[in-house]
């Protein structure tokens, strides 16, 4: 983990509130019992699943590796509360998740966040900024460690974000040591009641362009690291009465750098940005060349980190990277990247049929999209231009948005609709809740029509800029480029 950043994170103005009542009234449990509501955790799956499906474009997730005892489901944290709800959703499980302590406490998130049974966390940075006293955070955080680590002795899956806060970088900051010291414990109450060992869970999260709407998206997974429980004497009996117990520091650390590892396996791992956007491209000049283009945003990260390892163990030859580097920045700085190449030249076709197809699509189910759906989405947008929180929260709008849509606007929308229709008595509920039903379907068809229409339409807009940059001097540029990279691909 040598040379990673460890950069504290910039406080929001949500941050420096801290709701103490609230905090002390959040459910919590020390049995191994999960703390969140079991029914309600099927509502926010499904809210998850609209939520994710309105903002992803496409997505991919690999088949989670079997194995029995509870697992500590670890990511590079680059996308807002998208990263969590993405690795939620790719589990077979219950999980339990930690978070910062304003995300527990205010009005909306907060509601949902208790009753998915989420734990608080007051970090470094609040305390060091007088947020809370140390006492009052330590209080949290141990009762916090506490609940994680008997629900992963349970078998329940813990979410963790191992750096500690979202950031924008293309590698990982440095890890803190929590999820390593509540594992260690797990093992160690796993092994007091007889039960299947926890293990760390690589997961790698990747996205075409985190902060762009209807992005790619990819999750795949690591073999988990198995944690064995620390020879520490009497810890189980005391972790069990509510204690919390440190675990060996040299065993956090081993085990902190194991996943430092392994983790860094599955995420971009290049010094910055246009780098790795430079590897994508190698990648897709690669495949063309071999008359073999990439199909899926699969095949491109697989791709890219083929580059990127075959670069690992050299010095990167400026003949490759500094061409595929330019090149890759003219193509991003028109909002397009290496599927604009057919073999090593640029797209030049207009897509006018998708185009047209697009409009009518919109227009088509604009008349129940716009009324259910509009609002929301116009405020996402706005608001997610103009946070405090950083870029990563665009798409944290985005997917709100998409995930409260349906207890908030679509069910009153649904039932006023349904008793306009028909007049609510005794008799007429079972046709009112059948027609209230049927309204929700249709608003959700509609919006995925309007998507399908919007993303048709951005297929379009592509082909065009795509066109305009191969007609003009910066696409007679991009072309000597990719030739120049064609001719040093031998150096890889």
């Amino acid at each position: 983990m040598q040379g990673a950043p460890n950069i504290e994170p910039e406080l929001s103005s949500a941050a420096m509130k801290l709701r103490t009542k609230k905090l002390d009234r959040l459910p919590w449990d020390h049995t191994g019992r999960h703390p969140g509501n079991p029914i309600f955790w099927r509502i926010i799956l499904l809210m998850i699943g609209i939520g994710l499906r309105y903002i992803f474009r496409s997505s991919h997730y690999d088949k989670l590796p079997e194995f029995e005892g509870g697992r500590v489901l670890s990511a590079i944290h680059l996308n807002g509360l998208v990263d969590p709800s993405t690795m939620v959703h790719s589990q077979d499980r219950r999980v339990i998740s930690m978070g910062r302590h304003d995300l527990m406490t205010m009005p909306l998130i907060g509601w949902f966040s208790r009753r998915m049974g989420s734990q608080p966390v007051i970090r470094k940075s609040e305390i060091d900024n007088g947020v809370s006293d140390e006492e009052y955070a330590r209080k949290i955080n141990d009762r916090t460690l506490l609940t994680m680590t008997n629900c992963i002795a349970s078998g329940h899956n813990a979410l963790v974000m191992p750096e500690g806060k979202s950031h924008q970088d293309s590698r990982l900051h440095r890890f803190k040591t929590g999820p390593m010291r509540f594992a260690l414990n797990a093992a160690s109450i796993a092994q007091h009641r007889g039960l299947s060992p926890p293990a760390l869970q690589p997961i790698g999260l990747h996205f075409r362009c985190h902060y762009w709407f209807r992005t790619d998206a990819f999750v795949e997974f690591q073999e988990p690291i198995p944690v064995d429980a620390p020879e520490v004497p009497d810890a189980a009996e005391r972790l069990s009465s509510g204690e919390w117990v440190e675990p060996p520091s040299e065993q956090v650390h081993e085990l902190r750098d194991r996943l430092f590892s392994s983790l860094s396996e599955v995420t971009p791992d290049a010094p910055d940005w246009e780098t790795y956007r430079a590897w994508h491209l190698i990648g897709h000049i690669k495949a063309n060349l071999a008359n073999k283009p990439l199909e899926s945003f699969k095949e491109e990260v697989l791709a890219a980190r083929a580059v990127r390892d075959s670069l690992a163990d050299t010095v990167p030859p400026e003949s490759l990277l500094d061409p595929s580097i330019e090149a890759a920045k003219i193509l991003h700085d028109h909002g397009l990247d290496g599927r604009s190449m057919e073999g090593t030249s640029l797209k030049t076709s207009r897509m006018w049929l998708r185009g047209l197809a697009g409009i009518l699509l919109m227009v088509l189910s604009a008349p129940v999209t716009i009324p259910s759906t509009g609002v929301q989405a116009f405020f996402a947008w706005y608001m997610g231009d103009r946070t405090d929180e950083g870029i990563d929260a665009r798409t944290t709008y985005h997917f709100l948005a998409g995930m409260f849509s349906p207890v908030i606007f679509w069910i009153p929308i649904a039932i006023v609709t349904s008793m306009v229709l028909v007049s609510p008595t005794v008799d007429s509920f079972p046709i009112n809740l059948v027609l209230a039903s049927s309204i929700l379907i249709l608003i959700h068809a509609s919006n995925l029509v309007f998507l399908l229409g919007y993303d048709y339409w951005n297929d379009f807009s592509n082909s065009v800029k795509s066109a305009r940059l191969a007609a003009s001097e910066q696409g007679n540029r991009l072309i000597r480029l990719i030739d120049d990279v064609s001719t040093n691909l031998n150096l890889l």
